[in-house]
Protein backbone atom coordinates (compact mmCIF):
# COMPACT_ATOMS: atom_id res chain seq x y z
CA UNK A 1 0.00 0.00 0.00
CA UNK A 2 1.52 3.38 -0.89
CA UNK A 3 1.77 6.00 1.63
CA UNK A 4 -1.42 8.05 -0.18
CA UNK A 5 -3.47 4.93 1.09
CA UNK A 6 -2.14 4.70 4.23
CA UNK A 7 -2.46 8.30 5.66
CA UNK A 8 -5.76 8.18 4.28
CA UNK A 9 -6.99 5.01 6.41
CA UNK A 10 -5.32 6.55 9.12
CA UNK A 11 -7.17 9.75 8.69
CA UNK A 12 -11.06 7.95 8.70
CA UNK A 13 -9.81 6.04 11.97
CA UNK A 14 -8.88 9.35 13.47
CA UNK A 15 -12.11 10.87 12.33
CA UNK A 16 -14.08 7.48 14.05
CA UNK A 17 -12.33 7.73 16.79
CA UNK A 18 -13.53 11.28 17.30
CA UNK A 19 -17.00 10.58 16.77
CA UNK A 20 -16.66 7.51 19.07
CA UNK A 21 -15.08 9.71 21.61
CA UNK A 22 -17.66 12.61 21.13
CA UNK A 23 -20.66 10.55 21.20
CA UNK A 24 -19.23 8.60 24.65
CA UNK A 25 -19.18 11.79 26.32
CA UNK A 26 -22.80 13.61 25.06
CA UNK A 27 -25.20 14.30 28.02
CA UNK A 28 -28.75 12.91 27.99
CA UNK A 29 -31.73 14.58 29.23
CA UNK A 30 -33.67 11.97 30.91
CA UNK A 31 -36.38 14.09 32.64
CA UNK A 32 -37.60 18.15 33.19
CA UNK A 33 -39.38 19.17 36.26
CA UNK A 34 -40.23 22.77 36.62
CA UNK A 35 -40.22 22.95 40.85
CA UNK A 36 -40.44 26.82 40.90
CA UNK A 37 -42.15 29.55 38.42
CA UNK A 38 -43.21 33.08 39.95
CA UNK A 39 -43.73 36.36 38.02
CA UNK A 40 -44.77 37.98 41.10
CA UNK A 41 -48.57 38.61 39.13
CA UNK A 42 -50.04 36.75 42.42
CA UNK A 43 -48.02 38.34 45.07
CA UNK A 44 -46.46 35.19 45.84
CA UNK A 45 -43.52 36.14 48.32
CA UNK A 46 -43.71 32.26 49.98
CA UNK A 47 -39.85 30.67 50.55
CA UNK A 48 -38.09 34.24 49.88
CA UNK A 49 -35.95 36.18 52.49
CA UNK A 50 -36.30 39.95 51.90
CA UNK A 51 -38.54 39.78 49.76
CA UNK A 52 -40.50 42.67 48.94
CA UNK A 53 -42.78 44.11 45.97
CA UNK A 54 -43.58 46.97 43.97
CA UNK A 55 -45.58 48.00 40.48
CA UNK A 56 -43.20 49.07 37.78
CA UNK A 57 -44.95 50.05 34.60
CA UNK A 58 -47.55 48.11 35.38
CA UNK A 59 -46.21 45.06 36.48
CA UNK A 60 -45.36 43.55 40.16
CA UNK A 61 -41.96 42.55 40.55
CA UNK A 62 -39.75 42.11 43.85
CA UNK A 63 -37.73 44.88 44.42
CA UNK A 64 -35.94 47.03 44.61
CA UNK A 65 -32.75 45.93 45.98
CA UNK A 66 -29.10 48.14 46.58
CA UNK A 67 -26.78 46.18 48.08
CA UNK A 68 -29.11 43.46 49.59
CA UNK A 69 -29.08 39.71 49.49
CA UNK A 70 -32.23 38.16 48.01
CA UNK A 71 -32.88 34.77 48.55
CA UNK A 72 -35.39 32.21 47.45
CA UNK A 73 -35.52 28.37 49.41
CA UNK A 74 -37.20 25.61 48.18
CA UNK A 75 -37.42 22.08 49.69
CA UNK A 76 -38.62 18.67 48.83
CA UNK A 77 -37.31 18.61 44.87
CA UNK A 78 -37.69 15.66 42.81
CA UNK A 79 -34.39 13.26 42.12
CA UNK A 80 -32.19 15.48 40.04
CA UNK A 81 -28.88 15.95 39.11
CA UNK A 82 -28.67 19.51 37.72
CA UNK A 83 -31.02 22.59 38.56
CA UNK A 84 -31.21 25.28 35.69
CA UNK A 85 -32.11 28.60 37.41
CA UNK A 86 -33.80 31.30 35.39
CA UNK A 87 -33.57 35.10 36.67
CA UNK A 88 -34.91 37.91 34.28
CA UNK A 89 -33.90 41.03 35.93
CA UNK A 90 -34.19 44.98 35.78
CA UNK A 91 -31.31 47.08 35.94
CA UNK A 92 -32.60 50.44 36.78
CA UNK A 93 -31.01 53.97 36.65
CA UNK A 94 -27.23 54.51 36.16
CA UNK A 95 -25.07 51.28 36.65
CA UNK A 96 -21.32 52.03 35.65
CA UNK A 97 -20.16 48.56 34.14
CA UNK A 98 -17.02 47.65 34.50
CA UNK A 99 -15.75 51.81 35.21
CA UNK A 100 -12.86 50.98 37.21
CA UNK A 101 -12.57 54.12 39.64
CA UNK A 102 -13.67 52.94 43.04
CA UNK A 103 -16.25 55.91 43.05
CA UNK A 104 -18.70 54.73 40.30
CA UNK A 105 -17.61 51.48 39.71
CA UNK A 106 -17.51 48.46 38.89
CA UNK A 107 -21.44 48.07 39.24
CA UNK A 108 -21.75 43.93 40.18
CA UNK A 109 -24.51 41.91 40.06
CA UNK A 110 -24.38 38.24 41.07
CA UNK A 111 -25.95 34.82 41.74
CA UNK A 112 -25.41 31.62 43.29
CA UNK A 113 -26.63 28.81 45.43
CA UNK A 114 -25.73 27.86 49.06
CA UNK A 115 -23.21 28.96 49.30
CA UNK A 116 -21.51 28.88 46.07
CA UNK A 117 -21.28 31.57 43.97
CA UNK A 118 -22.32 31.09 40.14
CA UNK A 119 -21.98 34.25 38.29
CA UNK A 120 -20.92 37.71 38.33
CA UNK A 121 -21.10 40.26 36.12
CA UNK A 122 -21.78 43.84 35.81
CA UNK A 123 -24.31 45.80 33.55
CA UNK A 124 -24.23 49.80 32.13
CA UNK A 125 -26.72 51.96 31.54
CA UNK A 126 -24.66 54.27 30.23
CA UNK A 127 -24.80 56.62 26.52
CA UNK A 128 -22.26 54.97 24.05
CA UNK A 129 -20.28 57.06 22.40
CA UNK A 130 -16.96 56.88 20.08
CA UNK A 131 -15.42 59.22 22.61
CA UNK A 132 -16.60 57.94 26.22
CA UNK A 133 -18.26 54.33 26.69
CA UNK A 134 -18.89 52.43 30.09
CA UNK A 135 -18.73 49.49 28.98
CA UNK A 136 -20.59 45.66 30.66
CA UNK A 137 -19.40 42.45 31.12
CA UNK A 138 -22.80 41.00 30.70
CA UNK A 139 -23.69 38.48 28.40
CA UNK A 140 -20.08 36.84 30.06
CA UNK A 141 -18.34 36.83 33.53
CA UNK A 142 -16.55 39.80 34.76
CA UNK A 143 -14.00 40.56 33.74
CA UNK A 144 -15.20 41.42 29.74
CA UNK A 145 -15.21 44.20 27.89
CA UNK A 146 -19.16 44.62 26.16
CA UNK A 147 -21.25 47.45 24.79
CA UNK A 148 -23.79 48.52 27.59
CA UNK A 149 -27.28 46.94 27.33
CA UNK A 150 -25.95 43.96 25.34
CA UNK A 151 -28.06 40.45 25.46
CA UNK A 152 -30.51 42.66 27.16
CA UNK A 153 -34.19 41.58 26.20
CA UNK A 154 -35.64 45.10 26.80
CA UNK A 155 -34.35 48.79 26.90
CA UNK A 156 -36.66 50.97 26.27
CA UNK A 157 -38.22 51.50 29.57
CA UNK A 158 -37.83 54.60 31.83
CA UNK A 159 -35.82 54.66 34.96
CA UNK A 160 -36.93 53.64 38.69
CA UNK A 161 -35.82 56.93 40.43
CA UNK A 162 -32.58 59.42 39.84
CA UNK A 163 -33.53 59.05 36.24
CA UNK A 164 -37.46 57.60 36.47
CA UNK A 165 -38.62 60.80 34.02
CA UNK A 166 -36.13 59.22 31.39
CA UNK A 167 -36.42 56.68 29.02
CA UNK A 168 -33.89 53.67 28.65
CA UNK A 169 -32.64 53.59 32.29
CA UNK A 170 -34.18 50.45 32.94
CA UNK A 171 -33.13 47.23 31.38
CA UNK A 172 -34.25 43.99 31.26
CA UNK A 173 -32.46 40.36 31.13
CA UNK A 174 -32.73 37.26 31.01
CA UNK A 175 -30.29 35.06 32.90
CA UNK A 176 -30.35 31.18 33.04
CA UNK A 177 -27.57 28.75 34.33
CA UNK A 178 -27.01 25.11 34.42
CA UNK A 179 -26.03 24.04 37.82
CA UNK A 180 -24.73 20.22 39.25
CA UNK A 181 -26.90 20.05 42.11
CA UNK A 182 -28.62 16.75 44.06
CA UNK A 183 -29.90 18.08 47.19
CA UNK A 184 -33.67 17.98 48.15
CA UNK A 185 -33.16 21.64 49.12
CA UNK A 186 -31.58 24.26 47.51
CA UNK A 187 -31.12 28.32 48.54
CA UNK A 188 -30.98 30.80 45.80
CA UNK A 189 -29.08 33.71 45.94
CA UNK A 190 -28.58 37.12 44.38
CA UNK A 191 -26.70 40.27 45.23
CA UNK A 192 -24.84 43.28 44.03
CA UNK A 193 -21.84 45.21 44.75
CA UNK A 194 -22.81 48.47 43.72
CA UNK A 195 -20.70 51.67 44.37
CA UNK A 196 -21.88 55.28 44.77
CA UNK A 197 -19.26 57.02 46.46
CA UNK A 198 -20.62 60.93 47.79
CA UNK A 199 -23.89 59.78 46.55
CA UNK A 200 -26.59 60.90 48.94
CA UNK A 201 -29.11 58.33 47.96
CA UNK A 202 -27.42 55.26 46.57
CA UNK A 203 -30.71 53.53 46.23
CA UNK A 204 -31.88 55.96 43.89
CA UNK A 205 -28.91 56.08 42.13
CA UNK A 206 -28.50 52.61 41.22
CA UNK A 207 -30.89 49.70 41.87
CA UNK A 208 -31.99 46.09 40.59
CA UNK A 209 -35.37 44.30 40.53
CA UNK A 210 -36.04 40.97 39.71
CA UNK A 211 -39.17 40.60 37.04
CA UNK A 212 -39.57 36.58 37.33
CA UNK A 213 -37.49 33.25 38.29
CA UNK A 214 -38.11 29.83 37.16
CA UNK A 215 -36.21 26.85 38.82
CA UNK A 216 -36.13 23.12 36.60
CA UNK A 217 -34.80 19.84 38.33
CA UNK A 218 -33.49 17.67 35.47
CA UNK A 219 -31.95 14.28 35.22
CA UNK A 220 -28.96 13.98 32.94
CA UNK A 221 -27.10 10.73 32.47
Amino acid sequence: MNFGGRKRIATLFLFFGLMISLISCTDTLESTVMVYENDFSDLDLAGFENGKLFIFQEDTIAGFYHNDTVALRLTDLPTHNVLKITTEILIHDTWDGNADDGVGGPDYWYFGYDNQEVFRTTFSNSPCESTYCLYQSYPNDYFRQNRPKQGATQTNMPGLCLFGAFPNYTTRYSISKLIPHQNPNVRIFWNSDLRNEGIPDPVCDESWSIAKVTVEALVVN
